[in-house]
C-alpha cells in the first residue's frame, strides 16, 4: 500500500519556553503481514474499506492507551508514547497496546473473508522531540535511532506478536511476561540485537521488605499516635503519607502494617490494596480489600471464593443477607469494573468493612492513590463519612506523590515523607550493599547521588550488581523513569525554570534563572517557589535555591539540547560576577572549622594563608572567587541594622601603617564583641556603589569602638550597594590594602588580622 492517511486532529499544545526536549520515549511500529498479496486479490473499493477498518482500530487502541500516532504510511502504524508527557510507565502502556492491537483486530471483522495479521515492535530510547507537533498527525516530531530499531524489531515479530528491545524489557520486567529470543543480525548493527516477545500482563506482586527501618522514626511516631487516636477516640481520621517515588512510602506502611497490631490490647484489623498502573478494571483496589479480608487468592475456583466470603460475611451479617450478598460479591471479585453491577458490589463490600469496624477496630490503607479512578476514590470518601456519621473505630491511610490532585476531606492529616539525612541514607547504602556482596566502600561514592531517597539508593545498588560501571556510576533506568515524570507533572514555566536552573551551577539564584531564560527581573520567581512547593527545590537564604536530588539536576539538564543547554550555560557564566554571593559560600569552609575546632593562633594562621590564596585567585580573575554586590537594603531588612566600623590594629591608632589612611575602607563585624580580643577586626576593603549603574567610588566613614565597647551609631543608610574588593596578598605573611582612591599600583601593607567568623547577615567574601 502506498496511501498516506493522516489524522488532522490536532490537541492543544500548552504554553512551553523550551519548544525542544531530549527524552526518552518508547516506539511502537506496527506493519500488516503479506499486505502485498492481500491487496492484488482485492477490488480497489475492498482495500479502501480495509484500510479504514484497520486504520480506525489500531488509533482507538493506541488513543486509549495514551500514544501519539505521529504517521500511517502504507500499512504501517508509527506511536510514541512518552513524547509529550510521561508518568514513568510509557514502555508499559506501548506493550499493552501492541497486545490489544492484536486481540482488537482477531475480534473485528474485515472485509469479506480477509484477515488481518500483524508484526508490531516496540523499542524504548532517546530522541530530539518537538513539543509543538506531539500531537497525532504531526510528522517529523521524534528524531532519533529508536525509530529505526523499532520498524526493525516488527520485521523479527512473528505475525500476531509484539518483539521488545532490551530497554523495553527491563521497563516493563515484573509487569509483562516475556520470552526472550535469540538476539538476531540487523544490518549495520554490531553486536546481534537481543529481542524479547510479549506475551501479556501481569499481576505485578509485593515488594519484599525484609531489611531494617533506617530512619523515618518521627513520621512513624507521628502515624502511629494518629492511628491509635483515632481508635481509641472512636473518631475516624485519614492520614495521607505524601512523598516523591522513591521516598520510602511503601516501606512504612509495612512498617506499620507489622508494628500496629494491637490499641489498649483490643487487636487491629488491617486491610491493605494497591493501586497498579492501569488496571483492567477501575474498582481493582475495593475488590483487593475484599480478598485481602476475606483470604481470596487470585487462581483460587468459584467453589473456594463462595466458601471464604460465606465465613467472612457469617459473624457480621444475618442468614439471608449473606445468601443475597454472596452472588453480587463473587461478580465484583471476578470484573471489579464500572458497570452498575460492579458499583452494587463495591457498595456491598463497603458496608463489609463498616460492620467489620464496628466489630474490631479497622485500618483501610490504599497505596499509590493517585493511580485510583475517580470511581475509587468516591468509594473511599463513602467509606470515612460513613464512619464519621457513625462514630467507628476506623483509620483510613492514603499513600500517593506530592503533585497529585488531592481530593482529600478536609480532616484529613497530611505527613511528608522527605529524603533521608546523610547519616541515615549511609547506613541504608551500606546495608544494601552488604546485602547485595558489594564492597562497603561505595557507600562514599553513591551517597551523594541518592539525595537521601530509599528507592534511589536500591536503584544504584541493583545496578551495580547489574554490571553498571563501578567508576562512573550512571543514573539508573528506574530512576530516570521516575525523575521524568516528576518533570513532566509540571506545567510548561515551571519546567522552563527547573531545566534552566539546571544549567546553573551552585545555588540557584531568581536573577540567574531570568537571565538564562531572557525573562524579565523576577519572573522566575512564582515558579521557582512553585517547585519549592512541589518538593522539587530546597529554599537557601537570600533568594537561593538548590535541588534536592541529584538525579532532578542531572535529568533536568539533560533534557535540554545541547544548543540551547550552552546557550543558558553561557548566559549564567556572563551574569555570574553580578550575582550576590552567598553567605554559606562567602565564609570558606576551612575557616570555619578552624574556628569552631578553637585550633588556636597556628589554625588562624593557615586560615589567613588560605584566604590570601582566595584573593591572589580574585584579583587574577581566574574566577575561583569573586567580589561579592550586597544591597544594604537587603542587608538591613534582614537583620535590622548594619554597623560598619574602623579596624583598630592591635598597635593602636598611631601605628604607623594607619598614618595615611584618613578615610579607611575597612569594616568589622555587626556583632556584638565579647571581648577585646574579638573587637579586633580583620581589614575589609569596601566600596559605596549606587544602585543606578558604576559610580566613582565612595568614601566610607567610620569611627572606631569607644573604650566601653560599644558599637558606633549605623552609618549612613542611603540605598547603595556594598562592594568587597579582594585583598592583596603582602610580603612576610601580611596583607596589601589599597587605599581608596589611590592609583591602583600603590598598596599599603599592613598586619594579617586575626580569624573572625562573620555574621550570616552580612554576606561578604574576604
Amino acid at each position: 500500500m502506498t496511501t498516506i492517511i493522516v489524522d488532522a486532529q490536532r490537541t492543544s499544545t500548552p504554553h512551553w519556553p523550551v519548544p525542544q526536549e531530549r527524552r526518552t520515549v518508547t516506539v511502537l511500529f506496527a506493519d500488516i503481514v503479506g499486505s502485498t498479496a492481500l491487496v492484488d486479490r482485492l477490488d480497489p473499493e475492498d482495500v479502501r474499506a480495509l484500510q479504514r477498518a484497520y486504520f480506525d482500530t489500531v488509533a482507538g487502541v493506541l488513543h486509549r492507551w495514551q500514544g501519539v500516532v505521529e504517521k500511517y504510511v502504507g500499512d504501517a502504524v508509527m506511536a510514541l508514547f512518552g513524547a509529550r508527557h510521561s508518568d514513568g510507565f510509557d514502555a508499559y502502556r506501548a506493550v499493552r497496546a501492541g497486545l490489544e492491537i492484536q486481540a482488537a483486530l482477531d475480534r473485528r471483522p474485515m472485509v469479506g473473508d480477509s484477515r488481518l495479521r500483524v508484526r508490531v515492535g516496540v523499542a524504548t530510547g532517546e530522541v530530539v522531540v518537538d513539543l509543538g507537533s506531539a500531537v497525532s498527525g504531526g510528522h517529523g516530531v521524534a528524531s532519533g535511532a529508536v525509530i529505526t530499531t523499532a520498524a526493525r524489531l516488527q520485521e523479527y515479530a512473528p505475525p500476531g506478536a509484539v518483539a521488545l528491545c532490551a530497554a523495553t524489557a527491563r521497563a516493563t520486567a515484573g509487569l509483562i511476561t516475556q520470552r526472550q529470543l535469540t538476539p538476531v543480525s540487523v544490518a549495520g548493527r554490531v553486536p546481534p540485537m537481543p529481542v524479547w516477545h510479549a506475551v501479556g500482563p501481569v499481576r505485578p506482586g509485593t515488594d519484599r521488605h525484609d531489611g531494617p527501618l533506617i530512619g523515618r522514626r518521627r513520621e512513624l511516631a507521628t502515624i502511629r499516635d494518629q492511628l491509635s487516636r483515632a481508635i481509641r477516640e472512636q473518631d475516624p481520621r485519614w492520614i495521607s503519607l505524601v512523598g516523591p517515588t522513591g521516598s520510602g512510602r511503601s516501606r512504612l506502611l509495612h512498617e506499620l502494617t507489622r508494628g500496629l497490631t494491637t490499641v489498649d490490647g483490643m487487636p487491629v484489623r488491617w486491610c491493605v490494596a494497591t493501586c497498579q498502573p492501569y488496571p483492567d478494571q477501575v474498582m481493582a483496589p475495593a475488590a483487593e480489600l475484599l480478598r485481602g479480608l476475606a483470604g481470596v487468592r487470585h487462581g483460587d475456583g468459584p467453589a473456594v471464593v463462595h466458601d471464604r466470603l460465606v465465613a467472612a460475611l457469617a459473624s457480621l451479617f444475618p442468614p439471608e443477607r449473606v445468601a443475597a450478598a454472596i452472588p453480587a460479591l463473587q461478580r465484583f471479585l471476578t470484573t471489579p469494573d464500572g458497570s452498575s453491577a460492579a458499583l452494587a458490589g463495591a457498595a456491598i463490600c463497603r458496608d463489609v468493612l463498616l460492620r467489620l469496624a464496628a466489630h474490631q477496630p479497622l485500618i483501610v490503607a490504599v497505596d499509590d492513590v493517585d493511580r485510583a479512578a475517580p470511581a475509587m476514590s468516591r468509594f473511599l470518601h463513602a467509606l470515612f463519612s460513613t464512619a464519621t456519621a457513625r462514630g467507628l473505630p476506623l483509620a483510613l491511610i492514603t499513600l500517593h506523590q506530592p503533585q497529585w490532585a488531592d481530593t482529600r476531606p478536609s480532616p484529613a492529616r497530611r505527613v511528608t515523607i522527605g529524603p533521608l539525612a546523610t547519616v541515615q541514607s549511609g547506613r541504608l547504602l551500606r546495608h544494601l550493599l552488604t546485602r547485595a556482596g558489594q564492597p562497603v566502600t561505595l557507600a562514599d561514592r553513591l551517597l551523594h547521588l541518592v539525595g537521601g531517597r530509599p528507592g534511589h539508593a536500591a536503584a544504584y545498588v541493583r545496578s551495580i550488581m547489574d554490571g553498571a560501571d563501578r567508576m562512573t556510576l550512571p543514573l539508573p533506568e528506574a530512576v530516570r523513569r521516575a525523575v521524568c515524570a516528576e518533570l513532566d507533572h509540571l506545567d510548561g514555566e515551571r519546567r522552563a525554570v527547573l531545566m534552566a536552573a539546571a544549567t546553573i551551577g551552585g545555588v540557584i539564584s531568581g536573577g540567574a534563572v531570568d537571565r538564562a531564560l531572557s525573562w524579565a527581573p523576577g519572573r522566575s520567581a512564582p515558579a521557582l517557589r512553585g517547585l519549592v512547593a512541589a518538593g522539587l527545590l530546597l529554599p537557601r537564604r537570600a533568594d537561593g535555591y538548590a535541588f534536592v536530588a541529584p538525579a532532578l539536576r542531572q535529568v533536568a539538564a539533560e533534557r535540554l539540547p545541547r544548543a540551547l543547554r550552552a546557550v543558558f550555560g553561557r548566559r549564567a557564566a556572563e551574569a555570574r560576577p553580578l550575582d550576590t554571593v552567598r553567605p554559606d559560600a562567602a565564609l570558606p569552609r576551612d575557616h570555619a572549622a578552624a574556628d569552631r575546632a578553637g585550633s588556636g593562633r597556628a589554625a588562624a594562621e593557615r586560615a589567613g594563608s588560605d584566604r590570601a590564596g582566595s584573593d591572589r585567585a580574585a584579583v587574577s580573575g581566574s574566577g575561583v572567587r569573586r567580589a561579592e554586590v550586597v544591597p544594604l537594603d537587603v542587608v538591613r531588612a534582614r537583620d535590622g541594622r548594619l554597623d560598619v566600623v574602623l579596624a583598630v590594629p592591635p598597635s593602636g591608632p598611631t601605628d604607623p601603617l594607619r598614618r595615611g589612611l584618613p578615610s579607611s575602607t575597612m569594616a568589622t563585624s555587626p556583632t556584638a564583641p565579647t571581648g577585646g580580643a574579638n573587637r579586633s577586626s580583620g581589614f575589609r576593603r569596601l566600596r559605596a556603589v549606587a544602585s543606578a549603574g558604576d559610580v566613582p567610588p565612595t568614601r566610607v566613614s567610620a569611627t572606631p569602638n569607644n573604650a566601653g565597647g560599644h558599637w558606633p551609631a549605623a552609618p549612613d543608610r542611603s540605598p547603595a550597594t556594598i562592594r568587597a574588593v579582594p585583598a592583596v596578598p603582602g610580603p612576610a605573611g601580611r596583607t596589601a590594602a589599597a587605599a581608596v582612591g589611590a592609583p591602583p599600583d600603590v598598596v599599603r601593607t599592613g598586619p594579617r588580622p586575626p580569624l573572625i567568623r562573620w555574621p550570616t547577615g552580612l554576606a561578604a567574601s574576604a
